[in-house]
C-alpha cells in the first residue's frame, strides 16, 4: 500500500489565540492570552515570572488582533476546502462564550461566532476537531480565584463543557480537552494562567493545577460521553521523544526521565491513575496534591479516547553537566543533536523521531493517536502574490512519509494529520508574525498591519495533490 488507508484524515490546525482576533468583538472578555506580549519580555509573562500588571503601554500584544480569522473565517475556510481538507482543528476562545467564566449563562453572540464556523466547515464535508481549552483562561478567573490552582475552575470548565457538548451535539465528534497540557510546567501562564510570589514553590502550584485540569479533563470524557455516545474525546501533548546523548547508562537514564516529565499527564489521562514514578517524584519533591475522596474513581473513569499530540522535532538529554541544554527558539531545553538540521529558529528536524514517537506512544498506550501539530516555521519571500516555499514542503513530505511507515510497517493505529498553521498565524513561543508556517500566506507585519489579504504558497498546490491522492503522490 503506497497510499494512507481509506478513512484517514487529512487537514491543518489553528488556535483561537493565534488567529482569530476580534478580542473585543461579540461580547468576548479580556483571557491571559491577550496579555503576552512580544518581543523581549514575552517568555518572562509565558512564563509566569512577571506580572502582566507590570508591563508598559507601549508593548505589543499581537494575539488580540492577529490574522482577524473573527471576520475572514468563511473566506479561510473555503481555501482549506480547496485543498481537500477533510478535518479542521480550532480552538475555542473560552472568553467568547463565559466573558469571566464563572457567568451561569453563555454569551450567545459567542456560541453563534463558533456555531457559523462548525456550519461553515460543515458545509464543505470538513469535520470539526474541537480544542476546547488552548491556552485560554479567562482573566477574572486569573484575578478572582487564581486560575487553575483554585479548585473551583474544574465546575467552570465543565460549565463550558457542557455548553458545547450541548450546542454542537451532532456537528462535533471529535474534542480535545486540553492543548498541549504538559505545557503548564514550562509556560504556567500562557498554559493555565498561573503565576507566582517570590517565596511560592513553583512546582507544587504547578502539579496542582495540574491536577485539576487532569479532573476536569476526565469529567469531560465522561459529560461528552452522557451528551452524545458518539463523541470521541481526546488528550493532547506537546511530544517528541528525548534521545540519550550517548549510549552511557546515565545518558540513558536521564532521557527516560525527561520521556517521563512529559508522558506524566498523558499516563493519566488514556490509562486513568498516577503511573508511580510520578508518585515517587511528589515523595521525593515534597509534594502533596490535595485530593478528594472520589478523585482517583473520576480520573479512572474518564480515560481518553485516543491520544493527540503536536510533534516538531525531538530533544536529547544528558546526565553530565558539561553539556548543558540550550532553548534555541524553543520552549523545551534541548542538547544540540549533532546528526540533525536545523530550521531558521533552531528547531532540529528529525522525521524519523515522528515515526520514534508515533511508536513509543502507541506501544505505551494502544490508544488510537491523532497528530493535530505538525510543521516547519520558516520566514517566507513574498513576491508578486505568492511564495516558493520548498523547505515547508521537503519538511512535511518527509514527516509524512515517516508517518506513513509507523501506520504501514509498525501497524500505528493513526487517525489523522492536522498540519500547524494551515494559514499563517502568531508564533505561540516568539509571539512573531515573520515565523510561518501556512499553506496560506497573510498579508500583516510584526506589528499587525497589512491588508490581511490571503495567498496561496506553493505548499497549497501541493498538499492539496497529498490530499487527493491520499498520501500517495508526495511529489
Amino acid at each position: 500500500m503506497r497510499a494512507f488507508p481509506k478513512g484517514f484524515l487529512w487537514g491543518g490546525a489553528t488556535a483561537a489565540n493565534q488567529c482569530e482576533g476580534g478580542y473585543q468583538e461579540g461580547g468576548r472578555g479580556l483571557a491571559n492570552v491577550d496579555f503576552i506580549p512580544s518581543g523581549e519580555q514575552r517568555f518572562a509573562v509565558a512564563s509566569g515570572q512577571l506580572d502582566v500588571k507590570q508591563l508598559s503601554n507601549q508593548e505589543h500584544f499581537p494575539g488580540r488582533y492577529a490574522i482577524d480569522m473573527y471576520h475572514h473565517y468563511k473566506e479561510d475556510i473555503a481555501l482549506f476546502a480547496e485543498m481537500g481538507f477533510q478535518v479542521y482543528r480550532f480552538s475555542i476562545s473560552w472568553s467568547r462564550i463565559y466573558p469571566q467564566g464563572d457567568e451561569d449563562k453563555p454569551n450567545e453572540a459567542g456560541l453563534r461566532f463558533y456555531e457559523e464556523v462548525i456550519d461553515t466547515c460543515l458545509s464543505y464535508g470538513i469535520e470539526p476537531l474541537v480544542t476546547i481549552n488552548h491556552f485560554d483562561v479567562p482573566l477574572y478567573l486569573i484575578e478572582a480565584y487564581g486560575a487553575w490552582r483554585n479548585r473551583k475552575m474544574v465546575t467552570f470548565y465543565l460549565r463550558l463543557c457542557e455548553t458545547l457538548f450541548t450546542r454542537f451535539k451532532g456537528k462535533v465528534h471529535y474534542w480535545l480537552t486540553f492543548n498541549e497540557i504538559n505545557m503548564i510546567l514550562h509556560l504556567p501562564y500562557m498554559a493555565a494562567g498561573l503565576t507566582f510570589k517570590a517565596d511560592e514553590n513553583k512546582t507544587q502550584v504547578c502539579y496542582q493545577a495540574a491536577h485539576h485540569e487532569l479532573l476536569a479533563s476526565a469529567k469531560a470524557v465522561s459529560l461528552a460521553h452522557r451528551i452524545d455516545s458518539n463523541n470521541q474525546i481526546g488528550c493532547m501533548l506537546a511530544a517528541g521523544n528525548i534521545y540519550p546523548y550517548s549510549c552511557r547508562p546515565e545518558d540513558v537514564m536521564e532521557g527516560l526521565q525527561k520521556d517521563r516529565e512529559n508522558y506524566y499527564f498523558t499516563d493519566v489521562q488514556a490509562r486513568g491513575y498516577y503511573p508511580s514514578y510520578a508518585k515517587k517524584f511528589f515523595e521525593r519533591e515534597h509534594i502533596q496534591l490535595q485530593m478528594e475522596e472520589d478523585d482517583e474513581a473520576i480520573l479512572k473513569a474518564g480515560c481518553v479516547d485516543f491520544v493527540s499530540f503536536s510533534y516538531y522535532n525531538s530533544g536529547v538529554a544528558s546526565a553530565d553537566p558539561k553539556l548543558k541544554a540550550a532553548a534555541k527558539g524553543n520552549v523545551f531545553p534541548s542538547i544540540e543533536n549533532p546528526y540533525l538540521p536545523s530550521s531558521e529558529w533552531g528547531w532540529q528536524i528529525d522525521p524519523l523521531g515522528l515515526r520514534i514517537t508515533l511508536n513509543t506512544l502507541y506501544d505505551r498506550y494502544q490508544k488510537p493517536l491523532f497528530i493535530v501539530e505538525n510543521g516547519l516555521g520558516a520566514k517566507d519571500n513574498f513576491v508578486n502574490g505568492y511564495v516558493e516555499d520548498d523547505a515547508r514542503i521537503a519538511y512535511l513530505r518527509e514527516h509524512i512519509k515517516a508517518m506513513k511507515d509507523a501506520i504501514l510497517l509498525d501497524g500505528v493505529d493513526l487517525l489523522g494529520y492536522t498540519t500547524w498553521g494551515c494559514i499563517d498565524l502568531i508564533s505561540a513561543s516568539t509571539g512573531e508574525m515573520r515565523k510561518r508556517y501556512g499553506f496560506i500566506y497573510v498579508n500583516a507585519d510584526e506589528d499587525g498591519k497589512g491588508t490581511l489579504n490571503r495567498y496561496k504558497k506553493k505548499s497549497f498546490y501541493w498538499y492539496q495533490k497529498v490530499i487527493k491522492s491520499n498520501g500517495e503522490d508526495l511529489d
